[in-house]
């Protein structure tokens, strides 16, 4: 059969699309006429063909066309290269490889990514030419091609690095078999960018630490420690990495040379390049967290804590310089208002993690040097304060204008040792508020914003103190220097006390209740008065102080002075616009702080949820007649306020939603594709059923079956969040509808065993709201659930075990003794578990529990007989044994 002829351009083809690219990269062009015009030709089949050849051939064309044409398809091969014609596929492979020895850099630099985008796509099983020629080039001793090859493979390494380790059919060894002592030979090589592309692919491998760099690891180190002292600043960097990562992965290797390393981590610490010092750095928390040899770090200490200390000052170029002049009455721009991100409702032990602000700010020098200092002081103690508090103690003590950042950086390493320090710092902190205190007023804005970030990070210890009437004067003062500082002209110190004041009003909860009418004025001062950005702590800071103080705000004079700007807020605000987000997370906090108190608003309030809910519904499959872009958010934030406003009413919510199609809205929620609308359904499916389960009846069968799909195991692996609201929401239905759940209750069950089983994968507190869902269910229906007990009792007791005392509890061993009582025998192979789940409590405070529970070890007792029985308890351990006691047995 003849060969199928070779793919050429044809010459109108290729200047149309030459033209193209020269109008693309053309500053003054009509990019979105153009656009069109590029996804027209990307129609047909060999459009690809064309711009490989205009990369890889077009000679006569300016640099910046080849490079725009191999960008092109870089983009495009991402998401068509599977379905291009194979043919087409060759054709291309074949044109990018003689350009990895390219002269310009940039077809260089263009052609790596392009290869390893096709990699990704293709696999290197699928391109064994692209192994051989990389080789080549790596041998050629030819500075572009060695360079070409290296760059291409160093993207391969930081994309798909286990590709470079399997096994590929036909060759003897694996690629990073074939690459690593090239690598590694390449640490000698008199040019910079190869020294540099060879340790940064290395470093892709560290946390996969495949067989061939455990092997040559001896070598690696060798190479290490030659690069470390390299004149070229980015190889210094990628040495620390490297460091950094061994000692995170594996720093049983680094112990022989562990004191060399410290010692050249502390040198670079204090490097003239600043990126070379960051990445040092980086190494204190890694080796701390590691735990190394934490001795030989403790000899360090005395000469690391200054290079911190020094880091941790303002560099003159940090942009925090220039926000911090920012004043209050400016309007933020867009690009000042950060990301946010609605945590859904979790009902269940596990904390979820709040979101971290920094992420969003630019991780420096400063920043990791005090996260060093607060992780060194969370290992060391009381034993860095001798050689830490000279330092703070000299730099606080500085005069004038121009050592303001000394002493900011000092206020700041107070901070970050408050955790870990706290017991050498405590009998010292009146003394260290008072000091801290007036500089709330500095006339340096950064002063005064950290000195409320380091007052927050003793505010545990500060109202520990309040019992005297020392500590309570100490707590007052804190408390009103943070709400002055709040009103302050300043965006940087407003953002910085809203937040300390948020951490303040956590630890101290009702010991704000006397100053609760000064807080609301400041608050709602603030209110008024911030913008954008800032408007959105604020909010954080009403909920927080909702949190805390519950219903002690349900007071009129309190009310009068919080709810008329947030209600006037809320009624100028669109029901697309992003802004309240914010809002409906703090009137969710004030409605369930208000409890009834709240329902003078609810009526709205639930009527605007609904029709935010319904519109949004609309615009996900019709954005046009919605008049809205669709943003799942809005569901998300709707509906946890209406779960806030359910738990803040109790049973009055049902006046609210009877004559409502909430109960059809939430089915369809329930049934979502986005996993975070699930959550919120499911958790407000669940606070309704608690409170209103009437509502719920006539749809009660749709909601369990759904419900019981989420926990299905392909179900969970997508969201166990999802999962656990679900479940959580099944117990709080069969608890109060108690038979009429019965036809699908081992349905149910089927699906809660499986989660039962040890699993590390699995959230924790899925496993409790499965025990406790399960035993719900074996309470209302035990007749139902008992005959099939053998096949899940002992999972079910272990994961008892691990709940704390709580009414939940008592409802899951309600199931427990009810399905005993009803087939004794079949719990018999298992009583050891059963015992241990009892011996699980602190005290039940039912006393119909503990006769119940009682009955259950007093039948067991009778059936097995007193020496068997005596037997059967000396298998328990003491304390188990003790607690089993009081149940006379």
């Amino acid at each position: 059969m003849a060969a199928q002829p070779v793919w050429q351009p044809k010459e109108e083809g290729l200047r149309e699309i030459c033209t193209l690219l020269e109008q693309h990269i053309s500053p003054t062009s009509d990019k979105s006429r153009i656009w069109q015009q590029l996804q027209h030709y990307s129609q047909f089949p060999d459009f690809n063909n064309y711009l490989a050849f205009i990369f890889a051939r077009a000679e006569g064309k300016s640099v910046e066309i080849r490079q725009a044409a191999g960008l092109l398809l870089k983009n495009n091969l991402r998401s068509a290269f599977k379905s291009l014609d194979p043919t087409y596929q060759q054709y291309i492979k074949k044109e990018l490889l003689p350009c990895l020895g390219a002269a310009d850099r940039h077809i260089r630099s263009t052609v790596g990514t392009i290869i390893s985008v096709v990699v990704q796509q293709g696999r290197i099983s699928g391109w064994p030419e692209l192994l051989q020629g990389l080789v080549q080039c790596l041998d050629s001793n030819d500075q572009n091609h060695m360079e070409g090859a290296m760059d291409a493979l160093s993207k391969i390494c930081e994309d798909i690095p286990q590709e470079l380790d399997m096994d590929i059919p036909g060759l003897g060894e694996r690629p990073i078999d074939v690459f690593l002592p090239r690598f590694l030979q390449l640490f000698q090589s008199p040019h910079a960018s190869l020294r540099k592309l060879s340790l940064g692919s290395i470093n892709q491998f560290i946390m996969l630490m495949p067989a061939a760099l455990c092997r040559s690891m001896d070598k690696f180190l060798q190479g290490l420690f030659v690069l470390a002292h390299d004149s070229v600043a980015e190889v210094r960097k990628l040495v620390c990495a490297a460091f950094v990562q061994l000692t995170e992965v594996q720093p049983s290797v680094l112990e022989p040379h562990l004191r060399n390393i410290t010692e050249f981590m502390l040198q670079a610490n204090k490097d003239s390049d600043d990126e070379v010092a960051l990445e040092a750095c980086e190494f204190w928390s890694t080796y701390c967290e590691a735990q190394v040899n934490l001795e030989l770090l403790r000899e360090f200490l005395e000469r690391l804590i200054p290079i911190l200390l020094t880091n941790m000052a303002y560099a003159d170029d940090d942009e925090s310089l220039i926000e911090a002049e920012e004043d209050g009455s400016l309007p933020d721009r867009e690009q000042d208002l950060k990301p946010r991100f609605h945590t859904s409702r979790f009902h269940g032990s596990d904390e979820v993690a709040e979101d971290d602000d920094d992420s969003f700010n630019v991780w420096n020098l400063r920043k990791c040097s005090a996260a060093g200092l607060d992780v060194i002081s969370n290992v060391y103690g009381d034993d860095i304060l001798p050689a830490l508090m000279p330092l703070v103690q000299a730099k606080l003590s500085l005069s004038g204008d121009e050592n303001w950042k000394e002493r900011e950086a000092a206020v700041l390493a107070l901070g970050a040792i408050a955790e870990g320090c706290i017991r050498g710092l405590y009998p010292h902190l009146p003394e260290m508020v008072e000091f801290l205190v007036p500089l709330l007023d500095d006339k340096f804005p950064l002063i005064r914003s950290i000195t409320c970030w380091t007052l927050s990070r003793f505010s545990k210890f500060i109202v520990q103190g309040i019992g005297n009437q020392k500590g309570l004067e100490q707590f007052t003062k804190v408390l009103m220097g943070l709400l002055q500082r709040i009103l302050d002209t300043n965006k940087r110190v407003q953002e910085a006390a809203c937040s300390a004041f948020a951490t303040l009003e956590e630890e101290a909860a009702d010991v704000l209740v006397p100053h609760l009418e000064t807080i609301l004025q400041h608050l709602m001062c603030a209110f008024g008065r911030y913008q954008k950005r800032n408007l959105r702590i604020v909010y954080d800071a009403i909920g927080t102080l909702a949190d805390a103080v519950g219903e002690e705000l349900n007071r009129p004079r309190h009310l009068d002075i919080l709810m008329p700007p947030l209600i006037s807020k809320w009624q100028q605000l669109s029901n697309s616009d992003k802004d309240l987000f914010p809002l409906l997370e703090c009137f969710t906090s004030i409605a369930q702080a208000l409890g009834t108190g709240f329902s003078q608003f609810a009526e709205p309030v639930f009527q605007r949820c609904m029709i935010i809910i319904q519109s949004q519904q609309l615009a996900k499959v019709d954005p046009a007649s919605a008049g809205a872009q669709y943003d799942k958010e809005f569901i998300v934030c709707s509906l946890d306020l209406l779960s806030g406003l359910t738990e803040g009413l109790g049973s009055m919510i049902e006046n609210v939603v009877a004559q409502s199609n909430l109960r059809d809205l939430l089915l369809q929620c329930c049934m979502d594709d986005a996993p975070d609308i699930r959550q919120s359904a499911f958790a407000l499916l669940g606070d309704l059923a608690r409170v209103c389960p009437a509502y719920l009846h006539p749809r009660l069968s749709e909601f369990v079956t759904i419900a019981a799909k989420q926990l299905e195991t392909t179900q969970l692996i997508e969201s166990i969040s999802v999962a656990n609201n679900a479940c959580w929401a099944i117990g709080e239905l069969a608890v109060k509808v108690r038979q009429e759940i019965s036809p699908i209750v081992m349905n149910v069950i089927s699906c809660i065993v499986p989660i039962l089983q040890p699993a590390e994968s699995l959230h924790r507190s899925l496993i409790e709201n499965g025990a406790i869902t399960l035993g719900r269910l074996a309470w209302v229906c035990p007749e139902i659930v008992s005959p099939h007990m053998k096949h899940f009792i002992q999972q079910w007791c272990i994961a008892l075990s691990m709940i704390r005392d709580d009414i939940e509890k008592e409802d899951a061993f309600r199931g427990l003794c009810a399905i005993v009582r009803a087939n004794p025998a079949g719990a018999l192979s298992s009583l050891v578990y059963v015992c241990k789940s009892i011996a699980s409590w602190n005290v039940i405070r039912s006393q119909d529990l503990h006769d119940e529970v009682c009955q259950v070890l007093h039948g067991y007792k009778q059936m097995l007989g007193d020496g068997p029985w005596e037997q059967f308890l000396s298998a328990l351990e003491p304390s188990e044994k003790e607690k089993l006691a009081k149940y006379q047995i």
